[in-house]
């Protein structure tokens, strides 16, 4: 197991954010995730990082406050932390951000009290993250275990064994059982680059995606840009701001979506669940929503303002990835985006325009991109989908059939 969490230490501060001489890492992570970010750490500074600055999150004070303190509390910000990581960012620090937390730790917190503390959050937090949507800095998000995500994905283990198997399907989305993961990511990046230089290459009108749930037309607006994988940051250096990840993503055109589409995955938006839903749109905007568990949670999460009623992101991921392949789901957006076709509501990607990370929101607004203070990924994607591209002359290309890419 040591032997396992160094090797995939390794590929995060290697592979994920790419740690150049001198820099500053900055870890977010749960409190629980502390043995391992120390491993981080170690890998860190043999990279040649100068200092690691950790920024351990309580979850369970987190519910403690939820339940206890008065709604005021959820509108009011800690700025100087929003300035800092701003301040941060400014100085070139690459950002690792670790997820594990319960999908049902906040299962029985008012809806309300989630959605303003995210939006004050987001808010706050608005200028620091111009740096991650702009990819203007190293940034990389991963997972590590908690007892009580484990004990949710494996309810019939015990707390020690559940959390065993969650480090091993872990480790297996993310290549790290391979002699060498360092090389088997290098190939992988290189794999999905060759499906996005065939994107990039055909600059298609719109996406036509069609299963037993979803019927969906979704128009891309003019130079568009298709990634995965990775990519470079401001300074140069590449790195692959998820691990796992298995999508090719690109940006709708904000007013070009037209349809129905249902979930396939469930969503852990802020510890709370939401399930089995179902999004109906008209030129863009959502304008019907269904949901069989937690649809005052993303009717508030779709309220965060005008933006968020609307698609900023169009991915796609192969039904056939290590990730679907472990037979589970993990009732985390990380791997469960990267398990499944997926959208996101809110923000657009910059660089998802040729020239975006140059431009205004207004300017951005103006080509046809979504922006918003959210961006929250939702998976769509099932054995059945299938997906025809529209070129500009009209020629029709399939690049999914039953799930799987077709070319």
């Amino acid at each position: 197991m040591q032997k396992n969490l160094e090797k995939y230490a390794k590929l995060l501060v290697r592979n994920g954010l790419n740690i150049q001489k001198d820099q500053l890492l900055v870890v977010n992570a749960p409190i629980e995730a502390a043995e391992f970010v120390r491993i981080v750490a170690k890998q860190a500074y043999d990279e040649g990082a100068k200092n690691v600055h950790v920024e351990y999150r309580d979850e369970e004070l987190a519910l403690v406050k939820y339940l206890n303190a008065p709604f005021e509390a959820f509108k009011e910000a800690m700025q100087w932390k929003a300035d800092g990581f701003e301040q941060m960012a400014s100085e070139n620090a690459a950002f690792l951000s670790i997820t594990g937390t319960d999908p049902d730790l906040f299962k029985d917190v008012d809806p309300e009290r989630i959605a303003e503390a995210n939006k004050t959050n987001s808010k706050s937090m608005e200028k620091f993250r111009k740096y991650t949507l702009n990819s203007k800095v190293s940034w990389c998000v991963a997972a590590v275990p908690s007892p009580s995500w484990a004990k949710k994905i494996f309810p019939d283990d015990t707390t020690e064994k559940a959390i065993e198997k969650l480090w091993d399907k872990i480790f297996i989305a993310n290549r790290v059982y391979d002699e060498d993961p360092v090389v088997s990511w290098d190939n992988h990046i290189k794999n999905l680059t060759e499906k996005v230089e065939f994107l990039n290459n055909n600059q298609f009108k719109s996406l036509h995606y069609k299963s037993a749930k979803t019927d969906l037309v979704v128009e891309l607006p003019e130079n568009h840009v298709w990634a995965g994988g990775g990519e470079y940051n401001e300074s140069n250096v590449y790195f692959v701001a998820n691990m796992p990840t298995e999508e090719v993503f690109t940006m709708p055109l904000k007013t070009g979506v037209n349809g129905y589409l249902t979930s396939t995955f469930p969503l852990n938006y802020s510890s709370s669940l939401i399930d089995n839903f179902k999004l109906t749109f008209k030129e863009g905007r959502i304008i019907e929503v269904e949901a069989e568990t937690g649809l005052e949670t993303l009717k508030k999460l779709i309220d965060t303002d005008e933006g968020s009623h609307y698609l900023g992101e169009v991915a796609l991921v192969p039904y056939d990835s290590p990730i679907n392949n472990t037979g589970i789901v993990f009732y985390n957006t990380l791997f469960d985006e990267n398990a499944s076709c997926h959208f996101a509501l809110g923000a657009a990607y910059p660089t998802n325009i040729v020239g975006g990370d140059k431009m205004t929101d207004e300017e951005l607004e103006q080509k046809g991109a979504n922006t918003s203070l959210t961006h929250v990924d939702f998976m769509i994607g099932s054995k059945d989908m299938n997906i025809v591209a529209t070129k500009h002359d009209g020629t029709k290309v399939q690049i999914f059939k039953d799930g799987d890419w077709a070319f």
